[in-house]
């Protein structure tokens, strides 16, 4: 297991899901708005599509989601967001990417930066590391959900590229066109979802064995999570299930 499935397992296992709902939907409710901004029609805009999937994957009420689209689509508030991405390296020489979204450049990049320096990491040049990911749609399932052999079935019929099988849950992965075709598949068949999201899939991982880099690691990944003008993160590392309940 690694990468953005990895962090997600580690998140719900600590509780910092339930914990940080909120800090979680405002994140969302951001990018329905944003992505609004480029058409109220979930039909003919992919992006609010797959905005709108992710927060359903969080129980976002329809309420919440509605008020956003409106809100986007209404002109927003008067904020500009800039939408940027950071690359760098982390503890372990790990490859991380951090989409952002804010109103402040220069306050984003230093934050974010201190973050990197203040674990050992570092943040690079445009370019550096976003080579290491591909774009992808990522759906995870329960593992005690489903079997692998019917989610596989489903999933290849409703136009998943793969399923792949992670320590407690199967990660099934879109070419980004057909995410949301996929996702709603799944739906009409009662398949439920941990989340779902576009995200960047590491074509390699790292191994972490070392247990004080793992927690710094760890650690870096969390204050990006909870930086407000954070939208994703994203790294390609893999960490040893025993470690890893260590840890958990």
């Amino acid at each position: 297991m690694s990468g953005h499935s990895k962090w997600s397992t580690i998140k719900r296992k600590k509780g910092a899901i339930d914990a940080k709902r909120g800090k979680i939907f405002s994140k969302l409710i951001k990018e329905i708005t944003v992505a609004a901004r480029q058409g109220a029609d979930p039909d003919g805009n992919p992006r609010l599509r797959a905005a709108i999937a992710a927060a359903k994957s969080e129980n976002m009420p329809k309420d919440n989601i509605s008020r956003a689209i409106d809100k986007g689509s209404g002109g927003g508030d008067g904020v500009v967001y800039e939408e940027i991405l950071y690359e760098g390296y982390g503890p372990g020489g790990v490859a991380v990417l951090v989409e952002c979204m804010t109103d402040n450049r220069n306050r984003t990049v230093a934050d974010v930066r201190h973050y990197f320096a203040k674990s050992n990491g570092n943040l690079g040049e445009n370019g550096c590391v976003a080579w290491m990911f591909d774009k992808k749609g990522q759906i995870l399932v329960d593992k005690s959900s489903i079997a692998e052999e019917e989610l596989m079935d489903k999933a290849l019929e409703a136009g998943a590229e793969d399923v792949v099988e992670e320590e407690n849950e199967f990660q099934v992965l879109t070419d980004v066109e057909s995410f949301n075709d996929v996702c709603e598949a799944l739906e009409q068949q009662g398949v439920s979802f941990l989340e779902a999201s576009i995200s960047m899939i590491p074509k390699n991982t790292v191994e972490v064995n070392e247990e004080n880099i793992a927690v710094a690691l760890l650690k870096l990944l969390e204050n990006l999570e909870d930086h407000d003008d954070v939208q994703k993160v994203h790294a390609n590392f893999d960490i040893d299930a025993v470690l890893m309940e260590k840890l958990s």
